[in-house]
């Protein structure tokens, strides 16, 4: 599993997780707040992560790190 906190959010993954590729976005205190596909950068369910999230997730990636 992989987790980072990034500014008041938590983004965390498994390695070998369920398909799309996808990381789960918490509130700096536990709060679910959904899950990202890494491949589009769009939320999953519905839910429309704000850019900030995005970026997150993009860098994540540029890191090597997803």
């Amino acid at each position: 599993m992989g987790k980072v906190h990034r500014g008041s959010y938590i983004i965390f993954w498994w390695k070998g997780d369920h398909e799309p590729r996808h990381v789960h976005v918490r509130t700096a205190n536990g709060k679910k707040i959904g899950r990202v596909d890494v491949a589009t950068l769009r939320g999953l369910e519905g839910w429309t992560p704000e850019r900030k999230l995005v970026e997150m997730t993009e860098q994540l990636k540029h890191e090597g790190r997803l």
